[in-house]
């Protein structure tokens, strides 16, 4: 029996590196949640309201500086203690690193889906290493999954391109998602969810909005077909203060809806 997804909210942006609000996102994701113009029910039928359906573990009381993380690392290792499995509600993606610091090595053979416009594989972005630019190089750098699949590329530089051929990234940009490429992908799977790997059309709500990117349905379906087990995921870089109508923040919650369904099988 898979265990139970656990929503944990990251309130973190101080390793943003243009604008801060993103730590703001916690909330307004639940609140889209448990919005009455929605319900709890996924696509394929599963009542995440239910026992033993999606549960939430809260928000963690995060400073504003490098002692976040190590915060951040034992609270995932709690909660995977505890047989959950976590959606980590960033917050900018600098948190998927010290998520994957506690969840990475009870996994070795692990599988990581992201999905974004950048491939944040920077080895440092304005001095520093631990930028929200720069989580897969050390996620890579600590040899904390097997396999980095990226999709949805499209704002990328020539360093980056050079550290994911250093790392082994494998990269489905824009222009071959267009031509049809999908992943092949094996479990156990880890996904994160830059929210700017969505067309700012359908996700306007960022920070670092990239015209031509996926579709909310585009992203649903890989969702839905992944292998499982899904072992745990993230979905970041929600700036609510640039999403007026709430849009973002709604796909936010129909993306968490449908990691937890695949979670539970």
């Amino acid at each position: 029996m898979p265990g139970s997804p656990c929503l944990i909210g990251l309130p973190y942006d101080a390793s943003s590196s243009f604008l801060r609000g993103a730590a703001d996102a916690p909330p307004a994701i639940r609140s889209a949640l448990h919005s009455p113009a929605g319900n709890w029910w996924t696509e394929a039928f599963q009542d995440l309201s239910a026992p033993g359906g999606l549960m939430d573990c809260g928000d963690l009381v995060l400073p504003p500086d490098a002692s976040a993380r190590p915060l951040i690392e034992a609270r995932i290792g709690r909660i995977l203690d505890d047989g959950g499995l976590p959606i980590a509600l960033g917050g900018d993606h600098s948190v998927s690193y010290p998520v994957l610091r506690a969840l990475g090595p009870r996994y070795p053979d692990l599988t990581i889906l992201h999905i974004d416009a950048h491939p944040d594989l920077y080895d440092q972005f304005e001095g520093n290493r631990h930028s929200h630019a720069c989580p897969f190089a050390r996620i890579m750098e600590d040899k904390l999954a097997a396999r980095l699949v990226q999709i949805g590329i499209r704002a990328s530089t020539r360093h980056q391109r050079e550290q994911a051929d250093w790392f082994g990234v494998e990269t489905i940009d824009m222009r071959e998602w267009s031509a049809g490429v999908r992943p092949s992908l094996g479990g156990p799977v880890y996904v994160s969810i830059d929210l700017d790997g969505l067309d700012p059309a359908f996700a306007p709500g960022v920070t670092h909005p990239e015209p031509g990117g996926l579709t909310v349905r585009d992203v649903i379906s890989v969702i839905q077909t992944l292998p499982r087990p899904l072992v745990g995921a993230d979905v970041v870089e929600l700036n609510p203060g640039r999403d007026r109508l709430g849009v973002t923040a709604t796909v936010a919650a129909k993306l968490v809806k449908e990691l937890a369904g695949r979670m539970l099988g």
